[in-house]
């Protein structure tokens, strides 16, 4: 199914870095017209500062033939720009008015739509601009004639997609993103959402890293995407070597960059994703309180919108769990350390020394088991002084028992075992229902039951009650109001169930061994599971909540795009295409999704009387945190949204 790519609000951009040969205008532009020539799936293209010319020329900037030939050379440009419906960004030199200036030039519709001066000009070490250049803060004037065009010129440019209007991209040169205020920042308060920078930027001993980190903190912090276009080593002239390091940023993180040190032209291509940057801008009031003094003239121009399949950018299939191992266990020390320091800064608040926990064997009970632990050790109090409670019910099985139990007691705790079965069934007779009915009464009975148990026994020892339930089964509302929904402070409410069996892998691997590091594998294989319906004849579980609700794989992907990024429905169903879409079928993506939507809306007056519970990270339904939603919003809009998917897609 091919997809607009403007109306998910997508824009393709590619970043050139052309060989080139110094004071060799023609072949350098021969160069960008083949790597356009070469990107037929791309409209947009970035190349780097003085391109046309070189940027190493050097007192040849004085001759008025490279000047004039760079001239006529922008003209033709321009015109291939009609001829190809695409539109280039180039570096170049301007005379004007006695003055010369380092511009980058902007080309669409078969003109140039404007030229952008360069404001903070290097001149110290291996720099001379100052020399042959003069800065955007000398211009006198706000157009430049060539020819019959009254083309705009000065730093005060910002340039609007008219296909595209959230599209709105602000330019600065090499040096202008290096200084303490850059002229970005600006632009980007003015409401820039891409941001472009032409550069030439010599290489030296660990600049890479540097200008990596650069790219990245000012697309964060201007909350816009950041293209950053390097000159080659064919620039390499005398002392200085270039690299050809160009890169590709949006809020903070690096969607592709160029091989360094390679002769031959190059480009990579990325998605943009547009409308997330609005969206964060929105969500960011202090983006919103920002003020420019500047003022600054909209250019506006064509951007031939693109169909596609593919995106061009990472679209991961685990958006909670980084794919990389170093990564993924530094991030579970970090959730974990968060966790277990709520948990103790709770316990000195209230003063209480003993804590109450129900486990199962499962996972979100053993990772709350594990961070209760963890939290007592840091604060110098006993293990005994942790209620571990095991309550046995009409769907336990023995695996589960069995591991909850060993833990329980390997690790220290005070263990209670209380079967269930009677007084659950003495409620049955209580409120006239059939045990052999098992349906949602049957199971919430259990579950109400449990509670209450621990509730108490949290009265009775004058402890904590620790909840167990995860970010996951909040947001699909897969828990049992006033059953296990609520305890006295849930510790697992910012821990998506995706993350959390890699959190308790992690723990069997770093924070414990042996016996325990086992335990802690084998219930990290064991499939999720509430336990309320009565087990296979051979003693296996029966009830597997995934088969029930669909998989929490695609539910934490829904989650992380509906609430983090607010994403529309049809965007996130065309995102999971590129995700899983070699494991999910479109009418399993769509079926799951509809799920999604679903309970989300309908099991908010859940997540609406929430305990308290630590903030992990950027995903939260705390209605005191960053999620604050009506109970009783409809979820009509979302679903009409995928229900205009129905006639490609099919249900399935």
């Amino acid at each position: 199914m091919d997809i607009r790519m403007a109306s998910h609000g997508y824009v393709r951009v590619g970043v050139c870095t052309p060989a080139c040969r110094v004071a060799d205008v023609a072949y350098n532009c021969e160069q960008i017209r083949n790597l356009v020539a070469e990107t037929p799936d791309c409209r947009f293209f970035v190349f780097p500062e003085l391109c046309v010319t070189a940027y190493t020329c050097g007192d040849l900037f004085f001759q008025p033939l490279l000047v004039e030939k760079a001239r006529s050379a922008l003209l033709e440009l321009a015109a291939f720009t009609s001829e190809h419906r695409v539109t280039l960004v180039v570096g170049a030199p301007i005379a004007f008015r006695g003055r010369l200036y380092n511009c980058a030039v902007f080309l669409s519709d078969g003109e140039i739509r404007g030229m952008v001066p360069k404001r903070f000009l290097p001149n110290t070490q291996e720099f001379y601009e100052e020399r042959w250049f003069s800065s955007a803060s000398d211009l006198e004037a706000t157009h430049l004639e060539w020819e019959g065009q009254r083309i705009p010129f000065g730093d005060d440019l910002l340039f609007r997609a008219g296909s595209m209007p959230d599209c709105l991209i602000g330019i600065e040169i090499c040096e202008d993103a290096w200084v303490a205020n850059p002229p970005s920042g600006r632009l980007a308060v003015a409401g820039a959402t891409l941001l472009l920078n032409l550069s030439a930027s010599p290489e030296l001993l660990g600049k890479m890293e540097y200008r990596r980190a650069l790219v990245q903190a000012q697309s964060a912090r201007c909350l816009a995407a950041y293209v950053y276009a390097s000159s080659g080593p064919g620039e390499s002239s005398t002392d200085l070597v270039f690299s050809g390091h160009s890169l590709i940023a949006e809020n903070g993180a690096i969607l592709a960059e160029t091989e360094r040190f390679r002769f031959d032209s190059q480009i990579i291509v990325a998605d943009l994703d547009i409308e997330r940057l609005v969206n964060e801008r929105f969500k960011n009031n202090s983006y919103g309180s920002s003020r420019s003094e500047a003022s600054f003239r909209v250019i506006e121009f064509s951007l031939a919108d693109l169909t596609c399949e593919q995106l061009l950018r990472p679209v991961v299939a685990t958006p909670f769990v980084p794919q990389a191992v170093e990564e993924r266990a530094h991030r579970c020390h970090e959730i974990f350390a968060i966790q277990t320091t709520g948990l103790a800064k709770r316990l000195l608040h209230t003063g209480a020394t003993r804590a109450v926990i129900g486990i199962s064997g499962g996972l979100d009970s053993t990772l709350a088991l594990l961070v209760t632990v963890k939290a007592f050790d840091k604060l110098g109090f006993s293990r005994s002084g942790i209620e571990t409670i095991t309550m046995p019910g009409f769907g336990t099985t023995q695996r589960t028992r069995s591991n909850a139990e060993r833990l329980a007691e390997m690790l220290g705790t005070s263990l209670r075992v209380i079967p269930i079965d009677a007084a659950v069934r003495q409620h049955f007779a209580d409120i006239g229902h059939d045990e052999s009915v098992h349906d949602i009464t049957y199971e919430n009975s259990q579950a109400r039951e449990r509670t209450q148990i621990l509730m108490n026994i949290a009265n009775q020892v004058n402890g904590l009650l620790i909840g167990t339930g995860d970010l996951s089964e909040l947001a699909l509302g897969w828990c049992t109001y006033n059953g296990d929904h609520m305890s006295m402070y849930a510790v697992n409410t910012g821990v998506p169930k995706t993350l959390v069996r890699y959190l308790v892998s992690w723990c069997a691997d770093a924070e414990f061994s042996g016996a325990i590091a086992a335990i802690l594998h084998d219930v990290c294989d064991t499939p999720v599971s509430p336990e309320l319906l009565p087990p296979h004849e051979n003693g296996e579980i029966k009830q597997r909540t995934e088969d029930k609700i669909g998989p929490y794989l695609l539910h934490d992907f829904f989650l992380y795009h509906a609430v983090r990024l607010q994403n529309r429905p049809s965007k996130i169903f065309f995102l999971a295409k590129q995700a899983f879409g070699g494991d999910f079928s479109d009418p399993q993506l769509l079926h799951w999704l509809k799920t999604f939507y679903r309970r989300f809306f309908s099991q908010q007056f859940k997540r609406s009387c929430l305990p308290d519970g630590p903030k992990v990270g950027s995903v939260v339904l705390s209605p005191r945190g960053d999620w604050r939603m009506p109970s009783d919003a409809s979820a009509a809009l979302w679903l009409d949204d995928l229900h205009q998917l129905e006639g490609v897609v099919g249900e399935g």
